[in-house]
């Protein structure tokens, strides 16, 4: 049996908090039904498979860069080290990493990039979920600590609201001082 670890990423447009990845080896006795792209599916429906991955997997590790390491490395490397991240801690090595995307990180495994593959590949739809819901889980505890900002409703991304907010009060140590908005607030 071959050992397929999907792989996929979350927040590599917003201006604060981590870029979270996931890699996620399924278990091919134990299908889970109703996995796609995470960006197509309720609130709801991504918490509750969240659990079922977590519970079904043969193995899944969630990892992440963050801002000062987006900000150090640039968006696209800060998200290729996470996607590393999460592959080594994974507890079983796979055979084969299929990454959403057009790019792969250097790993020590055969590994493809597959565009569209969040909607493909129940091994990246997984991770999606994964990834998205922590991510998810991330902006609602930012929200908590500063909720000013709004960042439950808009996820960190650059909505005029987000940027409203970020002219009003400033950056927050979470926010990524490289993404131009952030960057032209703390120049001027």
């Amino acid at each position: 049996m071959s050992r397929i670890a999907g792989v996929d990423e979350v927040g590599r447009g917003p201006l604060v908090g981590n870029v979270v990845t996931a890699a996620v080896i399924l278990d091919p006795e134990r299908p889970i039904i109703g996995l796609r792209d995470s960006k197509k599916l309720t609130k709801k429906k991504r918490e509750a498979l969240f659990d079922e991955i977590c519970e079904k997997a043969l193995s899944y590790a969630i990892a992440y860069a963050t801002p000062t390491e987006i900000d150090a490395l640039n968006i696209l490397q800060a998200t290729m080290l996470a996607m590393t991240r999460a592959v080594e801690g994974l507890s079983i090595a796979p055979d084969l990493v299929l990454i959403d995307g057009n790019r792969c990180p250097s790993l020590p495994y055969e590994s493809r990039a597959i565009v569209g593959g969040d909607d493909q590949i129940a091994e990246i739809s997984a991770a999606s979920i994964l990834a998205k819901v922590v991510r998810d889980r991330e902006m609602q505890a930012l929200d908590e600590r500063y909720p000013m900002y709004g960042f439950a409703q808009h996820k960190g991304y650059p909505t005029k609201a987000h940027l409203l907010a970020l002219r009003e009060y400033g950056p927050i140590e979470e926010h990524r001082r490289s993404f131009k908005p952030v960057r032209v607030l703390l120049e001027s």
